[in-house]
């Protein structure tokens, strides 16, 4: 991998300030719109749900990642890893908010499915919980590598931390199959098939007039390349791979705090519209 005191070869000096942009500008754009979602959950006491409280959990996740990609952007402008330490601090950081985005998802679609298709409504005494085992949850997962099971090193770039896998030995094997396993594909199945059992008792009800399988899409498309990187990594030799295309997965997933941003908390997004659904047939 690239350490922190020079870039390694293969970038140039103005792919390093376009990488830096593009992570500044995903960075500025998630925070803002996540910050607006905390904001808003403290400043309307008619926000205070069960429900929302799961959104809110999920913009602190995506918050923590937006602030990843700003640590990650200043890095890249000055071209260099500041200082000559905290790439396992920042490594630790990024990977829970990262895991805690996930599992935000699957456990905020969870809820929507129980809202939107049974009698019940989501109590305090099953949100709160829920949270906790997110947030506790990717925690534990992000501090195996502190621990000796897998590893932080910088990205090729250099200028952030991530899951090390230039060796691809039985160590970081076994972490990335259990690990993508229980916080990867388990809340990809719980995505996909809540937004699937929504559109099917919503369609059968007449009240389907909008998509509900974008988290489900957002988890696919932004976290997949990330997992084939892994997955290549562990098949054949990660270094085979230009540097230039090892960082296109860290710049898909930069992409999710805003998305999620949109789809769960800001304008005329899927649950919005199926909470407006649910209203007018109460």
């Amino acid at each position: 991998m690239a350490t922190s005191e020079a870039l390694p070869a293969g970038f140039g000096e103005l792919e390093v300030l376009a990488v830096g942009t593009v992570l500044l500008l995903e960075g500025l754009c998630g925070l803002s719109l996540n910050g607006l979602t905390v904001v808003s959950f403290w400043k309307s006491p008619a926000l205070r749900t069960p429900n929302h409280l799961l959104v809110l959990s999920l913009a602190l996740a995506d918050s923590g990642l937006s602030l990843n990609a700003l640590v990650a952007a200043g890095s890249s402008l000055l071209r260099h890893w500041p200082g000559s330490g905290h790439c396992q601090a920042l490594g630790f950081q990024g990977f829970t908010t990262a895991l805690a985005s996930i599992s935000g998802t699957a456990a905020l679609s969870w809820g929507r499915h129980q809202q939107c298709c049974t009698r019940g409504r989501l109590t305090w005494s099953t949100a709160v919980p829920l949270v906790l085992f997110v947030w506790l949850s990717s925690a534990f997962w992000a501090a195996l590598p502190l621990l000796g099971w897998g590893r932080y090193d910088y990205e090729p770039l250099g200028t952030c931390c991530t899951l090390d896998y230039s060796t691809g030995d039985r160590n970081f094997t076994s972490f990335l199959f259990t690990m993508a396993f229980f916080n990867f594909l388990v809340p990809l199945f719980i995505t996909v098939t809540s937004c699937q059992l929504m559109e099917r008792h919503l369609a059968r009800s007449s009240r389907l007039q909008v998509s509900v399988r974008q988290p489900a899409r957002t988890l696919l498309l932004c976290w997949s390349p990330y997992a084939l990187l892994y997955l290549y990594a562990v098949l054949a030799d990660a270094h085979t791979l230009s540097p230039r295309l090892q960082m296109v997965p860290a710049l898909i997933a930069k992409t999710v705090p805003t998305i999620n941003a949109i789809n769960y908390s800001l304008g005329r997004g899927p649950w919005q519209s199926l909470e407006m659904q649910r209203s007018k047939q109460d």
